[in-house]
């Protein structure tokens, strides 16, 4: 079909590149499975491979490192948290305690508690009894002098000789 400007068929016509491209493909090199030993590797690549161990291994001990602090920091803050608990606890526990004493303390409460536990009463002018005790002394003075000796070793006995000299 000549390439003028006006087309009989209803299908649109082909355009033709101006170039005419490579159809031949690029043949890759297979490489045959060659067992290990057989295949050398460069002091280069034996350095790499050896670095890139070494790095992923330090990697691995610096965050298992981490990752063990922060586990002794988790423990040691709910211990803290436990401990802090047990004080509030014990701190509400004391103030309600000074405050049953004092309570425990008050005369009326006191009072209270005698006549409607212990059914005691209040005493009337008829139970009273007066006593009349004598005038004397009964306390006797110290006549003689107390001597209080103690076990002392021959030393501090020659000491107490020579400088007290009794």
């Amino acid at each position: 079909m000549p390439r003028s400007g006006y087309q009989y068929t209803t299908s649109p016509r082909k355009l033709e590149p101006d170039y005419k491209p490579n159809k031949q493909k690029k043949k890759l090199k297979v490489l045959e499975d060659v067992p290990r030993q057989k295949v050398k590797i460069s002091s280069k690549q034996k350095k790499k491979q050896v670095k890139l161990t070494l790095v992923v291994v330090a990697l691995f001990t610096i965050l298992l490192t981490i990752s063990y602090r922060n586990s002794q920091i988790n423990e040691k803050f709910t211990e803290k948290q436990n401990l802090e608990k047990q004080l509030s606890s014990l701190q509400k526990e004391n103030e309600q305690l000074k405050v049953n004493i004092q309570n425990g303390l008050n005369l009326n409460n006191i009072e209270k508690l005698a006549k409607e536990k212990l059914g005691m009463q209040k005493l009337t002018n008829k139970q009273t009894i007066y006593v009349s005790l004598p005038k004397k002394d009964y306390v006797e003075s110290a006549s003689e002098e107390v001597i209080i000796e103690d076990d002392k070793n021959w030393f501090e006995k020659f000491v107490d000789k020579i400088f007290n000299k009794k």
